[in-house]
């Protein structure tokens, strides 16, 4: 019977976005696979931090939410990609976690809404215990918090950007939550197409936030902690265990 704890988590390590997303789509496919092959499989977290790189959705005006020309892209040493995720344009970079959830939505028991809202209370129950309180805003997909960093004090803030496809009811992309990102590099688009600040744990706690390490444990833990509750998932347990 699939578990919550069969999920597999692959450490990329720091990896282009190109590369990460051949890998992501390769995943995919096997996980697609396994389920034609009556072997269903709950998935596969893959745990990376990207090369700078600016990703744009084929909406038809996240392009004009690149705000920076070029040369000055090339100048600071980031790449632009084009990506076939739901969303907008968004940044990404080291110190920011990119968790990558190639999951079987139709194991789980999950509709696409569903599952959005799933990766939103993971990183709102992963988050918490360091001290930063996140929250759900439903007109604009992510984690948002009260930022009390210096420029945003007292504003509604993004910590996690969010944005997912599905083939065949199996998801790829997933999330990118800021742990200690470079925030000047936002100022080079407009994030999520949205004129809001972008905050990071380490802006939120004074510098003093977290390591990468604790932060993907955390992730991680809460990754399957909302897994072993979706409705696929706690209905087979349920059956299991009468």
């Amino acid at each position: 019977m699939p578990q919550a704890d069969d999920l597999h988590v692959i450490h990329l390590g720091r990896l282009g976005y190109r590369a990460a997303y051949d890998e992501q789509a390769r995943h995919q496919r096997e996980v697609i696979a396994a389920r034609a092959k009556g072997e269903p499989e709950v998935g596969r977290l893959l745990l990376v931090e990207h090369d700078p790189v600016i990703t744009v959705t084929r909406r038809g005006d996240a392009a004009g939410h690149v705000l920076a020309p070029e040369k000055l892209l090339q100048a600071v040493g980031v790449a632009i990609e084009t990506t076939d995720r739901g969303g907008d344009v968004t940044y990404h970079g080291p110190g920011q976690l990119v968790a990558y959830a190639v999951l079987d939505l139709n194991l789980l028991g999950l509709r696409l809404a569903d599952y959005m809202r799933l990766l939103e209370q993971v990183v709102i129950d992963a988050i918490g215990p360091f001290g930063v309180r996140g929250f759900r805003d439903p007109p604009a997909t992510g984690v948002w918090v009260r930022s009390e960093a210096k420029g945003s004090l007292g504003l509604e803030a993004k910590i996690c950007a969010m944005g997912v496809r599905v083939s065949k009811w199996v998801s790829m992309h997933g999330l990118a939550l800021n742990v200690t990102t470079n925030l000047e590099h936002f100022r080079l688009i407009k994030p999520c197409g949205l004129d809001r600040p972008v905050t990071s744990l380490a802006a939120e706690l004074g510098g003093e936030g977290p390591t990468m390490e604790t932060v993907r444990t955390a992730l991680v833990e809460c990754f399957r902690g909302q897994l072993a509750q979706t409705p696929g998932l706690a209905a087979k347990k349920k059956r299991w265990m009468s």
